[in-house]
């Protein structure tokens, strides 16, 4: 693989705006699939559905305003981001929105509600006496899920919800904003959906892929559309609000963002501006849209009904500079060198199915509609899925989040990868790892985290119980309190943010695509599955310990809410699949690949989507190496 073909890819791929649903993206799609087939694939198909998507109406823009006690506005926010240098001519670029807003135009006194979280609200409610039905709150971007927030505010009673991201989050300390450098602008707003689908898919087929033979409901009747107004604003806008603020102040430095305002609370406005309020014109419209998934295969010699995933998202706000791009571009140079070997000569034991979601920004749809539609068939045959979302997020270290199942290969691979960091030369990746962010418990181990949600792993990982796994480089997590990476979804995601500011050379998304290429050749091409079951117990050993630590911590909270919290159960559970670690140079206990029962005669090949039959994989003993 080379540094100099991501790069390709990442300048091809981030041309143009392609988000979901568009001419563009479709375009994209068909590049794609007819690169995969130059490649060698034995298929690359589109495979499209019909699921709910969410644009600002074109003639009536979404913005915030303060009016004057006669209804005029007096004050509104920006209709759009100032385009990165470069891009002034590019046309297609949506105006920041949330996706799926409830359409409005709601008025109201204005309060500020920190995060939105339900600690925040609690705080508000119950020790400050602030009510926040029929009213408007503001809320900065950071800690939880965006549609969390506003699920919180409709429980709160507010009628509408501003966001926008605070410099204490979204810029990281003496760094310029982009395009001197790589910290967000004033004028930046972050995109994003608002959904609360809880890994539902297209909010109008929950649990079924949306084809053209499936029930489906009303638009306006879909699974965790929110039914209050959501814009997001850019924070030089938000400064503007914020400071007229009235009300009592902050009730400490937790709820303090880094802009020159008090962060008082409300509701509504200070002295002389105390008649004004606030009032919010949304009008974005749900529509029912066709997205594209590309689905390559490379079938297995030896167990094609076995398949190893490698997937990621191609859909992106506006360029996608980052976030997918970064990740489709690794994707697209690890088809190609698979491509290469198979028309060498080579063919892995199991399939290899690799995937270019589509719609993920607008709640993982395109991955999950795939996973609803063939869930029997992944359920029973699929070993892994491996996620190639973005890349970088930061260039400090790497960052690992994976089933325990996939722990000791990962280890085990670092160390055949050279570190790309600065000071590392001639060491290992995982020399760099584990010296830049040893794990907390062992610090003879780097850090790996456990997955939880937010791409396109969640119905795999979540839903069908398959083993999975997300590689990346990030930031240092030690100093750099900032959330995600400061441009996230907004319009400064291009090619020129990573090519000048994150990897110059590229050689970091080299070192995830040699990382994401080796898990998927290991899991598709090792005679025994290479995954340790006994790291599985370990981390289950470890989540009881936790958890009985804390129902220890609040046993006074449990009695008092009458609440039985038995851990017996669960620790002797655990403590029985947990294995001694056998001793150098005895043999290893390991996972063989073994067929499950088929509908097809042995040395028939099945008439389904992929060929199936039976598996011939011989089991062999290895030695634990240590």
């Amino acid at each position: 693989m080379k540094a100099e073909n991501i790069r390709h890819y990442l300048r091809s791929f981030t041309k143009l705006p392609h988000l979901a649903g568009t001419e563009q993206n479709l375009l994209l799609a068909k590049q794609i699939q007819g690169q995969w087939k130059e490649f060698g694939l034995d298929s690359a198909e589109l495979v499209h559905y019909d699921v709910l998507l969410s644009y600002p109406n074109e003639t009536q823009p979404n913005y915030i305003s303060v009016i004057d006690d006669q209804g005029n506005e007096i004050f509104n926010t920006s209709l759009f981001e100032p385009p990165p240098e470069g891009y002034e001519n590019v046309t297609d670029i949506l105006p920041p929105y949330n996706a799926f807003s409830a359409q409005g135009v709601p008025e109201g006194d204005l309060v500020y509600v920190n995060y939105g979280r339900t600690e925040d609200f609690f705080k508000l409610e119950r020790e400050m006496g602030i009510n926040c039905t029929g009213r408007i709150v503001i809320a900065r971007y950071g800690k939880i899920f965006r549609g969390n927030k506003v699920k919180n505010a409709i429980l709160s009673g507010a009628q509408g919800i501003i966001l926008y991201s605070d410099p204490a989050d979204y810029c990281a300390p003496g760094v310029d904003p982009y395009p001197n450098s790589w910290n967000l602008p004033g004028g930046g707003a972050q995109r994003g959906n608002v959904l609360n689908l809880n890994g539902t898919g297209d909010p109008l087929t929950p649990g079924y892929p949306a084809k053209e033979y499936t029930f489906r409901y009303k638009v306006n009747e879909g699974v965790g559309i929110p039914k209050i107004p959501v814009h997001p604003i850019g924070y030089h806008d938000a400064e503007v609000l914020l400071r007229a603020m009235g009300g009592p102040a902050a009730p400490d430095s937790s709820w303090k963002g880094s802009l020159n305002v008090s962060y008082n609370i409300g509701p509504g406005f200070a002295d002389s501006s105390s008649t004004r309020k606030v009032r919010m014109h949304v009008h974005t419209n749900n529509k029912i849209t066709r997205i594209y998934n590309v689905i390559g295969i490379l079938r297995g010699a030896v167990e094609p009904d076995r398949y190893i995933i490698l997937g990621g998202h191609r859909d992106s706000w506006v360029f996608g500079g980052i976030d997918p791009t970064t990740g489709a571009a690794v994707l697209q140079e690890v088809v190609r060198s698979f491509g290469k070997m198979k028309m060498e000569g080579w063919r892995p034991k199991r399939t290899i199915i690799f995937a270019s979601w589509d719609a993920e920004e607008f709640g993982l749809l395109g991955s999950t509609e795939w996973a609803e539609e063939n869930a029997r068939v992944l359920q029973a045959r699929a070993v892994a899925y491996i996620n190639t979302d973005s890349s970088i997020e930061g260039n400090y270290t790497l960052r690992v989040d994976c089933t325990p199942l996939l722990y000791r290969l990962v280890y085990n691979l670092t160390k055949e990868i050279l570190s790309p960091d600065e000071g590392y030369e001639n060491k290992t990746l995982y020399e760099s790892w584990l010296e830049k962010d040893p794990a907390t418990e062992n610090n003879s181990y780097p850090r790996i985290n456990k997955l939880g949600s937010g791409s396109d792993f969640e119905a795999y990982f979540q839903r069908l119980g398959i083993a999975s796994g997300r590689v990346r480089y990030t930031k240092n997590r030690k100093t750099d309190k900032f959330s995600s990476y400061p441009v996230y979804h907004t319009v400064y995601e291009t090619f020129e943010l990573v090519e000048k500011f994150y990897d110059p050379t590229f050689k970091k998304q080299l070192t995830i695509a040699q990382l994401r290429g080796k898990l998927v050749y290991e899991l598709a091409d090792s005679q025994i599955i290479p995954f340790d079951c006994r790291d599985y117990g370990e981390a289950l050993k470890g989540y009881s310990n936790r958890i009985y630590k804390l129902a220890k911590k609040h046993e006074e909270q449990l009695k008092s809410y009458k609440v039985s919290f038995d851990m017996s159960s669960l620790l002797q559970a655990v403590t029985t699949s947990t294995l001694e670690r056998p001793s150098r140079g005895s043999t290893m206990p390991c996972l063989t690949s073994k067929a499950k029962q088929s509908s097809t005669k042995p040395g028939k090949k099945s008439r389904g989507r992929f060929p199936l039959q039976p598996s011939r994989c011989r089991r062999q003993q290895r030695h634990w190496e240590k």
